[in-house]
């Protein structure tokens, strides 16, 4: 199954519902915004700014010229809001992808051949699962320094383990299904049975956990930003929302610090409605217990 079909499915699936169809428009203005962002945002997001007279318009409010207004570097809100929608896609899309790619991987093969094939990677599976989230992600950005990728690697890590879960429980029930045993008959491998048969059957549990690691991923991408440990030299929704904190004004420049709390939560309130959304398509019977 081509990915683009896989996509187009799960596209058609999802604009399906009232809730799908506004959490893709939400959705895709964000992806649009991550992408011209940076090109239209109306200063440098970390310039200071100042008035005709040479002052520093430090927490100046909304203005017609400083749409969101300025913190109190004098640094204009709305350019960094635009700036950091990139970060927020990017790490988003690659930290879901990357890890339901190994979580795919890791339940097909553990479902297919149990045995001792099945108890080696479902252990190492539960000791991932053992591991606190977040605190490990901070533990390994201190210990390998603050970079986009290394974010997006020390959360793929440790992201994939429930997929691999969800999938190994699916392949259980498909592999002593009539058509893999007639896939047996015909002389295919294990491989073609396991990609070519079993694959596609589990791609829409797939493509479900992807939405859901692509909300977990933006919380946790602004998490890390708010507790001061993302990256340094990118602007991002959750350093903004950490430099009001630690400036320790939160509450006298709100313009500052409600906008990227607000792009978050619309962000990931739409992704998860995605999920949803999607998963009422392929699984009818999850609408009957709401």
């Amino acid at each position: 199954m081509a990915v683009m079909d896989i996509l187009r499915k799960f596209y058609q699936a999802t604009w399906a519902t009232t809730g799908g169809r506004i959490s893709l428009l939400v959705f895709g203005f964000c992806v649009i915004l991550a992408i011209v962002g940076p090109w239209i945002a109306p200063f440098d997001p970390m310039a200071r700014n100042y008035d005709a007279a040479g002052k520093l318009l430090r927490l100046a409010p909304p203005s017609s010229e400083h749409w969101l207004g300025t913190t109190v570097f004098g640094r204009d809100v709305f350019s960094q809001m635009l700036w950091g929608a990139r970060p927020a896609m990017i790490i988003g899309v690659l930290t879901a992808v990357g890890s339901v790619i190994i979580g795919l991987n890791f339940g097909l093969i553990a479902g297919y051949f149990g045995g001792r094939i099945d108890s080696l990677l479902m252990r190492i599976t539960d000791i991932l699962l053992g591991l606190p989230f977040l605190p490990f992600i901070i533990v390994v950005l201190s210990l390998s320094g603050r970079s986009i990728w290394t974010i997006v690697l020390a959360m793929v890590v440790v992201l994939w383990r429930s997929t691999a879960r969800i999938v190994r429980a699916e392949v259980m029930s498909l592999r002593e299904r009539q058509f893999v045993a007639a896939a047996r008959t015909t002389g295919a491998s294990d491989f073609d049975i396991l990609y070519r048969e079993i694959a596609p059957n589990v791609l829409p549990l797939a493509m479900t956990s992807i939405t859901f690691a692509l909300a977990w991923a933006i919380i946790t991408e602004a998490s890390i930003g708010f507790l001061g440990f993302g990256d340094p030299d990118v602007v991002s929704w959750g350093s903004i929302i950490y430099e009001a904190y630690a400036s320790q004004m939160m509450y006298r420049a709100p313009w500052w610090v409600v906008p990227p709390g607000v792009a978050i939560m619309v962000l990931v309130t739409s992704v998860y409605f995605i999920g949803r959304a999607y998963e009422d398509v392929v699984n009818p019977r999850l609408q009957e217990g709401r």
